[in-house]
């Protein structure tokens, strides 16, 4: 184990450096009064250019970091939404005992500006979906989960995607409702509280899922026309929706 690590060097070398310039100048110039006028009016604008390095500088690169960051991810969430994504919406959907007025606000997502999108969004978790369970629907679903499983896992072994606190969020209830049936061996007789349950953890995942869908769509809207055209032709929402431009 090293005795002092490699900052502490590079922070004597440093030191070493300036002592070594404030001496050269020292025995060319032999003026002190000059030198403690420099030192005092660079240590003045230290705090300035600490403000300006460390605060204002390095905020526009982290904000430009976690930008690149994030249309990388959204690579990795369009995966998950055209591997089962919208696949797991049109099952959750089929939950529901009204779903044309949900519908009905969310099939014309294409006409929708960004206003529309956070404002859809931050009333999702007040939205009562009124989920009624349906045992061949639940055990279709619970086959669907099984069947992804591996795709899930995978999902997990970026460590990027985790940091993404919605997403993750999103794959965390996903792999509980999982576990929840299958973990299940009969379906066709739940009782009424563990029907109730079951529907609180449907309604998690429906909430969470089409949370992470808005918000991908709006990045698809902003950033690639040519993919939200696409999405939007095949809107889990939209049942007139259809993949022939017509």
């Amino acid at each position: 184990m090293k005795l002092f690590s490699w900052k502490f060097w590079l922070v004597l070398c440093l030191l070493w450096a300036s002592a070594m310039f404030y001496a050269i100048h020292y025995l060319i110039f032999r003026d002190v009064n000059y030198m403690l006028r420099l030192f005092f009016a660079q240590l003045g604008f230290l705090p300035i250019n600490v403000l300006l390095v460390t605060v204002i500088i390095n905020q526009l690169l982290s904000a430009h970091a976690r930008r690149a960051k994030l249309a990388k991810l959204n690579m990795v969430i369009g995966a998950f939404f055209s591997e089962m994504g919208q696949d797991l919406l049109k099952s959750l959907s089929a939950f529901a005992a009204s779903p044309e007025q949900f519908q009905e606000l969310i099939q014309r997502i294409d006409q929708w500006p960004d206003q529309a999108f956070a404002a859809f969004r931050h009333s999702l978790p007040g939205y009562d979906f009124h989920l009624h369970i349906d045992e061949v629907q639940l055990d279709s679903l619970r086959t669907f989960l099984r069947d992804k499983r591996d795709f899930m896992l995978r999902l997990l072994e970026n460590p990027n995607l985790l940091e993404y606190d919605a997403f993750s969020n999103l794959l965390l209830a996903v792999f509980h409702l999982a576990e929840e049936l299958t973990k299940r061996q009969e379906l066709k007789r739940l009782s009424h509280a563990d029907q109730e349950h079951l529907t609180g953890d449907l309604q998690r995942v429906y909430i969470l899922l089409i949370d992470a869908w808005l918000n991908y769509m709006q990045h698809l809207k902003n950033r690639y026309p040519y993919l939200f055209s696409l999405a939007v032709r095949t809107n889990p929402f939209d049942p007139q929706a259809t993949v022939e431009i017509k």
